[in-house]
C-alpha cells in the first residue's frame, strides 16, 4: 500500500485495489446514483486508505452531458457506445469534470429539447455520440459558445471540437487487404447519412480507384429492422445475379455476419472464393467460423480523447477547433488471405 501511495493514483489504480471496474470507481466519486452502499462504502475506504485526492470543488471544472444516439444504442451498437461511455466516465473524473448522460434521438436533438437536458444535468460542457448535430443546433451551439465535442463524429466545417476513428484511411486500409490477396471485384455495404461512414465510402472507392483493373459497388442499406439479415439479403441476390465479385468489405461487423451467412448458402468458401473484412471489431467478429477479419476501433480511448478536449475546451472557449482521428488497427481474423 506504501508503494501505492508514492505515486500519482489514478482510478485505475483504485479500481484495481478494489476488485471492481474503473466505471464503478469513477461512478462512486462523482456520486452518481444506482451504486449499492456496499460497494461504494468499499470504494471510498479503499481510496482513503490508498491516498487518493478527489479534485477540490474550487478547482472543479463546468459539468459535462453526453448525448447518445438512442437510435444507435438500440439498433444493435450499444456494445459500440459501452466503451465510448466507459472512456468518458474515467476520463472526466480523472480531469475532474462532473459527468452525466442520457440517451435521446437524433431527431429531437433540438436547441430546446438538449437546453433542457443540459440545465437538468446542470452541465456547460456537451458530448454529442454519434449525432451530427443539425444545421439549428449547431447554430444554437455557436451562438452560445457552448463547448461541444463530437464523439465519433466530424464537424465537415470544423467548427466543433471532434475525435473520431481513422474512418477514410480504415476504410482505405480494409478495402486494400481484399485487393492485396488479389481480388478485383469488390462489394461495399453502407448507408448512412453520418459523416463518418462517409468517409469510409471515400476511402472504399480510394483504394478501388489505386488499383488498375478493380471495380467497387456500392451496395446502399436502409437499416429497416435488422442489419445482418438485409445485408445477408441483398449478399445473396447480388451473388444470384452477378457471380463476379469475390469480396466485400462492410460498414460494421453486424453487416459483415450476414454477408458471410449468404456466401456460405451460395456454397462459397471463405475465405478462398469470397472474402470478408469488417469494421469495427466488435465481440461478434469473434463467433463467426471462421472469425471474422475486422478493423479495430478503441472505443475506450476515443472517450477518453473527448475528454481531453472537452478540458482544453473549458480552459480556452475562443481557440481553434480541433479534429482528432485514432488509427483502427487490421485485426487478421479467417474470412480474407494472407490478413
Amino acid at each position: 500500500m506504501n508503494e501505492t501511495k508514492n505515486k500519482r493514483l489514478r482510478q485505475a489504480d483504485i479500481a484495481t485495489i478494489a476488485g471492481v471496474s474503473i466505471s464503478t470507481v469513477s461512478r462512486v466519486l462523482a456520486n452518481e446514483p444506482g451504486i449499492s452502499d456496499s460497494v461504494r462504502q468499499h470504494i471510498l475506504r479503499v481510496a482513503a486508505e490508498s491516498g487518493y485526492a478527489a479534485r477540490s470543488a474550487a478547482g472543479a471544472l463546468p459539468g459535462s452531458l453526453a448525448l447518445i444516439a438512442s437510435d444507435g444504442v438500440t439498433g444493435g451498437l450499444s456494445v459500440f457506445y459501452e466503451g465510448i461511455v466507459e472512456g468518458l466516465r474515467t476520463g472526466t473524473a480523472d480531469a475532474g469534470i462532473p459527468f452525466d448522460v442520457r440517451l435521446i434521438r437524433e431527431n429531437r436533438a433540438t436547441p430546446e429539447v438538449v437546453g433542457d437536458y443540459m440545465r437538468t444535468a446542470n452541465a456547460e460542457g456537451l458530448f454529442l455520440v454519434g449525432i451530427d448535430p443539425s444545421a439549428e443546433l449547431r447554430g444554437w451551439l455557436e451562438t452560445g459558445a457552448v463547448p461541444t465535442v463530437l464523439v465519433n463524429g466530424t464537424d465537415p466545417q470544423l467548427r466543433l471540437d471532434g475525435v473520431s476513428p481513422s474512418n477514410f484511411f480504415g476504410a482505405y486500409e480494409a478495402t486494400s487487404r481484399l485487393l492485396q490477396a488479389g481480388h478485383r471485384r469488390i462489394l461495399h455495404l453502407t448507408g448512412s447519412h453520418r459523416h463518418t461512414i462517409r468517409e469510409r465510402v471515400r476511402g472504399f472507392q480510394a483504394a478501388i480507384a489505386a488499383v488498375d483493373g478493380a471495380v467497387g459497388r456500392l451496395v446502399s442499406m436502409t437499416f429497416q429492422g435488422s442489419a445482418s439479415l438485409e445485408a445477408h439479403e441483398l449478399t445473396a441476390a447480388i451473388l444470384a445475379e452477378e457471380p463476379g465479385f469475390t469480396a466485400a468489405f462492410c460498414m460494421n461487423d453486424f453487416i459483415a455476419v450476414g454477408v458471410l451467412e449468404a456466401a456460405n448458402e451460395a456454397g462459397l468458401r471463405v475465405p478462398e472464393d469470397f472474402a470478408i473484412v469488417g469494421f469495427d471489431d466488435l465481440p461478434c467478429a469473434m463467433m463467426t467460423n471462421p472469425p471474422l477479419s475486422t478493423m479495430r476501433v478503441d472505443r475506450t480511448s476515443l472517450g477518453k480523447e473527448a475528454t481531453s478536449l472537452m478540458a482544453a475546451r473549458f480552459r480556452d472557449r475562443s481557440a481553434p477547433a480541433r479534429q482528432i482521428c485514432h488509427a483502427v488497427v487490421p485485426i487478421s481474423g479467417g474470412t480474407v488471405s494472407h490478413s
